[in-house]
């Protein structure tokens, strides 16, 4: 001891520094590996906070008269479920496995600008527990994850309204989503960037992979359809502290400007939300159909097609709203239009597993179950394009039913096929596939008990938004049915956690290269190394890991093109 004492007083030890330390490289990371996992966790655990909400909101419903929400809870809990599910766990997630994942595709050794990715995770971070905070203010946002105005103005009498806010609760709302608009514009940029100036030699734009592809349409989007929300949630802080009246038809404002502004933004975010799970959806197939992707290309420009026509259909969500015919022909038809960039996709994916030597993993599961469930919800959008039918449907348990069926059927089913598929990647380990069958089976089980009869209830008149229900028009069997089905969905979820726990303990070691795989990612160690590649790949094709494993096949395609 006092040797030991002599020598630090000597200054002949050096202690660690904070960053060097497990803790410290985690807390001060710019490697985008780590801040990828730092986004997946983050939005897994907003996941279970989502989970929860929407457990008590199907508790309330289950029988008519419920007791177990106040009114007023209960739009705190409906809106925090949306706010928590679209911006808190599909996006940070979504944006984490693009960051770990693309720069590993293009055969890059990082995201071009390390520091603002950092900037981007802890920002989500911070905003995600800035306005779950309002909870304990009991001033959690409560006019729903759209937040109209005028509903969400600062008024001292909200008289009848549904919704209505006069204390904190739309500053929470208005200030994280602030926050979380700068998380991702940082990250938007960063994608472009690494992207278009980053890849690996020979890695044209027609050998991109197609998750990469959507990932960099998706950023696009971002940085395009921001601006209007953003505006649109500055005009709210002017009307409720500064005493302005841009949504306040009273003073000259208008009430319809806030529907429009946020659904310019709110229409592109759904292909914000799915478009990357396209790209999942294009990695996985391939892979476990064991032959290449069927139409790369139709698949890669229709993304491009959906990006574009995004921005042209907003006011579909507002047909009920009094527009002018000519404005609901128009936005029906271009809303009609954006099914067929979106069917080619689809065909394309049966195409790809039509006649192929397929292998039934979790991931492939996942990701039928997917093409499957999404093709449920493009319908119903189709449906609720045609102008008569929306006015019957809009604002019905319909519509959940088909924001349900595209964000949770699709957009979840093909994160936990990606996260099946590249956990192995992360960790080193795979997951197990027999807890990993019961999750996907009690998940599509649970998922068509909740959501498909909502199809049914919202025929039958039952309005979205609502707190509770007199049991006198035929309601309450499908509730109770729904909510049975929300528990089903409940188990699967944590069926996958225990899964993730005892996988990483102790699961089998999946090698660098457990699914004979096509992309780069696979061509480095699993987890990869802190610089990714110890040279950087050059790539001849699509598929440049499988040519690598097969230079035979691949010399034969170079010798005959």
């Amino acid at each position: 001891m006092a040797t030991r004492t002599v020598v630090e007083s000597a200054g002949l030890v050096q202690r660690k520094r904070f960053d060097e330390t497990y803790v410290g490289e985690w807390l001060m990371t710019t490697d985008h590996k780590k801040i990828g996992i730092m986004y997946i966790t983050t939005g897994f655990f907003f996941f279970l906070a989502g989970g929860v909400e929407a457990l008590l909101i199907r508790t309330q419903l289950a029988v008519p008269d419920g007791k177990v929400l106040t009114p007023e809870m209960y739009n705190q809990i409906f809106t925090m479920h949306g706010v928590t599910m679209i911006f808190l766990f599909v996006m940070p997630t979504l944006t984490g496995f693009g960051n770990y994942i693309v720069p590993l595709m293009i055969g890059a050794r990082d995201m071009a600008f390390p520091r603002l990715n950092a900037f981007g995770y802890w920002l989500v971070l911070f905003a995600g527990l800035f306005i779950n905070s309002s909870f304990l203010f009991n001033a959690a946002p409560n006019g729903g994850w759209f937040n109209y105005a005028p509903l969400s103005e600062l008024t001292t009498d909200c008289g009848n309204a549904v919704m209505c806010t006069p204390g904190m609760n739309a500053d929470f709302w208005a200030l994280g989503i602030l926050l979380l608009g700068i998380s991702s514009i940082a990250g938007s940029l960063n994608f472009v960037v690494t992207i278009l100036k980053m890849r690996a030699p020979g890695m044209t734009l027609n050998r991109m992979p197609l998750f990469t592809w959507m990932t960099l349409v998706t950023a696009f989007l971002l940085l395009f359809a921001l601006p209007s929300l953003t505006a649109a949630t500055g005009l709210l802080l002017l009307d409720r502290h500064l005493g302005t009246h841009f949504y306040q038809y009273a003073s000259g404002g208008d009430p319809l400007l806030w529907q429009h502004l946020f659904w310019s933004f709110g229409h592109p975010e759904v292909y914000i939300l799915i478009l990357p799970a396209f790209g999942m959806i294009s990695e996985l197939l391939p892979v476990f159909s064991r032959k290449p992707i069927f139409g790369y290309t139709f698949i890669a420009w229709s993304g491009v097609a959906i990006g574009f026509l995004s921005f042209t259909v907003w006011a579909h969500h507002m047909f009920a709203v009094g527009l002018p015919p000519i404005a609901q022909a128009f936005f029906a038809t271009s809303t009609t239009l954006i099914a067929i960039p979106t069917a080619v996709k689809i065909f394309n994916w049966i195409a790809t597993i039509t006649f192929g030597k397929i292998h039934y993993k979790v991931a492939m599961l996942f990701a039928l179950g997917f093409i499957g469930l999404f093709l449920i919800g493009g319908l119903d959008g189709v449906a609720l394009a045609v102008v008569p039918f929306d006015y019957q449907a809009t604002d019905t348990y319909f519509v959940v039913s088909h924001i349900h069926y595209v964000l949770f059927g699709g957009t979840v089913f093909a994160v936990f096929g990606g996260f099946y598929y590249w956990f192995p990647k992360m960790s080193g380990r795979l997951l197990n596939e027999r807890l990993g069958q019961w999750q996907f089976w009690l998940m599509l089980i649970g998922m068509n008990m909740t959501f498909f009869s909502m199809h049914i209830l919202g025929l039958l008149g039952m309005p979205r938004r609502i707190y509770s229900y007199p049991g006198n028009l035929g309601w309450n069997d499908l509730n109770l049915f729904q909510t049975v089905g929300a528990f089903i969905l409940g188990v699967a979820i944590m069926i996958f956690f225990w899964n993730l726990i005892i996988s990483l303990r102790s699961g089998e070691k999946a090698g660098n290269d457990p699914w004979d795989a096509f992309t780069l990612e696979w061509d480095t160690s699993s987890p990869p190394a802190q610089y990714n590649f110890a040279t950087i790949p050059t790539v001849r094709s699509r598929r440049p890991f499988y040519d690598k494993k097969n230079p035979d096949i691949a010399d034969w395609k170079t010798a005959t093109h």
